[in-house]
């Protein structure tokens, strides 16, 4: 690409002050490729991490989500190969090596579970399922999302998988919701994590939306035009280090609960249904599925009403509702859907130790507020903090969580994209 246009391009998505970094950081990709697969002039993908905003768990239940894609993300150098197979290099997630020429067995699908190389193949093989070309590549990856840390780094992987294919074999058409049903249908049925759509979906689009996802064929996308920092503050994250790779159970079990709760309504989940209703059955809830069904049914029915009031707060520039919102659907997560810490490793609660610290220190600095932050049990927490108290108030989780724990994240614009 023109050196130039591409300076322009990377202005477009990271910000002109980030634009020098950024293509020092896309020239050392189109090196690494060079060195590892030879010369040629391979093109240039990415694609974000996203954050929640609001909406915890309600996306696997057709509800209704506010989620952003943010400045870091996966990016990649790739070129075509003829040979029929998939190499992908990267810093994160080592080398993956995937042959589109042999059948996939069952054999294969159950090895592969569970490992980066089951999310090349999920999207490579849900590409050709839906009639699109999939082909053999080349690429180089490198990712500033931190792994396990709530931010999405698989959905950003996925979704950069998708992007180059649709990029290098399909003329970029592939609309991005269509890639993002792809990389969910990778990570739910060849990764094996029953994850929602959010992620994918906000990694793909780009900028902060409102999803709403009663028909999850075709969720409705509406994008909000918001900006914290003009409203005075910034979004916080802080990484306890406490990885998601040993809660695909925990997970699960969210999502068995709340269908034991949904059947009471004849359903199979609680798209529809209010806090009124749930509060109304409560007998037959928690007879159906004990009282922690009741209490995550209860969480999900509110926090979609939440996530509307949410964006009509942020349509208003109406912080100080919109806060304290963010601040009820925090405590609702902590205290209803309990996705804070895994009963099974009582020892380990990171995130509730990072809330803790979180909300002693805003009492202090800032009107602030933190909330557990993505799917739970391990990971991130956000907060929104005044912007004159940010270094205060990252020093102070620093000092708990290592130096680089806290950080500011920005929305991006731009989706799943090639430069």
């Amino acid at each position: 690409m023109n050196q130039d246009r591409l300076k322009q391009t990377i202005e477009e998505i990271y910000g002109r002050d980030a634009a020098k970094a950024q293509m020092m950081r896309y020239a050392h990709l189109t090196a690494q490729f060079t060195e590892e697969f030879g010369a040629c002039e391979p093109r240039l993908f990415r694609a974000p991490g996203r954050t929640e905003i609001g909406g915890n768990h309600t996306d696997h239940q057709h509800g209704q989500v506010l989620a952003a894609a943010i400045d870091l993300d996966i990016a990649a150098a790739a070129a075509p190969a003829d040979d029929g197979k998939i190499c992908v290099c990267s810093e994160g997630f080592g080398r993956i090596e995937i042959d589109l020429n042999q059948p996939y067995t069952n054999e294969e699908k159950t090895a592969e579970k569970g490992t980066a190389a089951a999310l090349v193949r999920g999207v490579a093989e849900e590409m050709k399922q839906r009639g699109y070309r999939s082909c053999g590549f080349r690429a180089f990856a490198s990712g500033n999302v931190p792994e396990g840390s709530g931010l999405s780094s698989s959905a950003a992987f996925e979704v950069l998988i998708g992007v180059i294919i649709s990029g290098l074999f399909n003329g970029g058409s592939i609309p991005p919701e269509e890639i993002a049903h792809i990389a969910q249908t990778a990570e739910n049925d060849y990764y094996g994590k029953p994850c929602g759509l959010m992620d994918q979906m906000a990694s793909a689009t780009g900028g902060l939306c409102r999803i709403d996802f009663h028909d999850p064929a075709a969720p409705a996308v509406e994008k909000l035009e918001t900006d914290f920092r003009a409203m005075g503050y910034r979004i916080c994250i802080t990484n306890t280090h406490g990885s998601h790779a040993g809660h695909t159970e925990d997970y699960a079990a969210v999502q068995t609960d709340l269908a034991k709760a949904a059947g009471v309504f004849g359903k199979t989940v609680l798209e529809g249904v209010s806090a009124e209703d749930v509060i109304g059955r409560a007998v037959e809830i928690r007879q159906a599925g004990g009282d922690r069904a009741f209490l995550r049914a209860l969480h999900v029915a509110s926090e979609n009403s939440r996530v509307l009031q949410e964006a009509g707060a942020l349509k208003r520039q109406d912080m100080a509702a919109f806060l304290a919102l963010v601040r009820r659907s925090g405590e609702s997560s902590y205290k209803l859907l309990q996705n804070v810490y895994a009963n099974s490793t009582p020892e380990k609660q990171e995130l509730a130790v990072a809330l803790a610290v979180s909300e002693a220190v805003l009492k202090h600095i800032s009107e602030g507020v933190c909330r557990v932050h993505g799917g739970g049990f391990a990971g991130t927490i956000q907060a929104f903090v005044e912007e004159g108290c940010v270094d205060r108030y990252i020093a102070a989780m620093d000092a708990v969580f290592g130096k680089g724990s806290c950080f500011c994240i920005n929305i991006s614009s731009a989706g799943g994209r090639e430069l």
